[in-house]
């Protein structure tokens, strides 16, 4: 089954930031790719757009958070656990609607999910970190 509303656009964005960085393609043509993604009936496709927007314009902000933040250099990071600290710590800098706990659980849910086995101890430092100066 086919994750629903903003879960699903965040499993989406991990997913098409993995891609971007393991294929150099551009957020056009992730864009593109991602329109018929199985998840894509059910995902809020609005979410998905406005970050994935958001993400490719700030990226270089986000590593510089990344790298304040965490005590691994941005270009060592696992590129699964690298997109999920994107799309966290955008939802942290400019999603005031989405509560801290929700940002930071569904970041935890997806590095349990698709990342290294306790790459998500590392995601909820650094995002519980990052929250206390970015909330």
């Amino acid at each position: 089954m086919a994750a629903q509303g903003r879960h699903g656009a965040r499993r989406m964005l991990l997913q098409a930031f993995y891609q971007m960085q393991i294929s150099g393609h551009s957020v056009e043509e992730v864009a593109e790719q991602f329109v018929d993604h199985p998840e894509a009936a059910t995902a809020d496709l609005k979410y998905f757009d406005r970050l994935l927007t958001t993400i490719a314009e700030t990226r270089d902000q986000l590593d510089i958070d990344i790298s304040g933040y965490g005590d691994i250099q941005v270009e060592r990071l696992d590129p699964v656990e690298h997109a999920i600290l994107w799309i966290a710590l955008a939802e942290l800098r400019g999603c005031d609607d989405v509560p801290l706990k929700v940002v930071i659980n569904e970041a935890i849910e997806l590095a349990k999910t698709f990342g290294a086995e306790g790459g998500y101890r590392y995601i909820n430092g650094l995002l519980d970190k990052a929250s206390a100066e970015l909330r």
